[in-house]
């Protein structure tokens, strides 16, 4: 009778640490910033200074709206950011309607059709 009683608890107990654990991943979850890049803009030109102001976090979400006809998104390294250079393990973008979820760190995005980089179709945003 006292193993049952004993096994029963700890039972219950390890159900009640698994819905706690559970919990706190959906709230850390739920806590995700879903950003429009350019706002009602979209992604286009002169986009870069859009991220001023704003606090990004690991796990938001960036949604890059644009005419997949006029524009693309490319993830790249700062030097491909500060160069507007794309490299081929870049990975590339075309449904313009693009959800990136950002990880902790420095992400970098630019527009590699010719001259729209150059041209302000580029961010860099620092995720905490």
């Amino acid at each position: 009778m006292f193993c049952r009683g004993r096994c029963s608890a700890n039972r219950a107990a390890t159900v009640s640490t698994a819905l706690l654990v559970s919990l706190l991943i959906h709230f850390q979850l739920s806590c995700a910033t879903t950003f429009t890049v350019g706002d009602s803009s979209g992604w286009t030109f002169n986009v870069d200074s859009w991220t001023s102001a704003k606090t990004f976090k690991a796990g938001d979400i960036l949604v890059f709206g644009y005419d997949p006809s006029v524009h693309n998104v490319v993830a790249v390294d700062s030097n491909g950011y500060n160069n507007c250079t794309a490299s081929s393990v870049s990975t590339t973008y075309t449904s313009g309607n693009d959800r990136i979820k950002l990880v902790k760190g420095h992400s970098y995005f630019i527009c590699s059709v010719p001259g729209h980089c150059d041209s302000g179709v580029k961010i860099a945003i620092d995720a905490s």
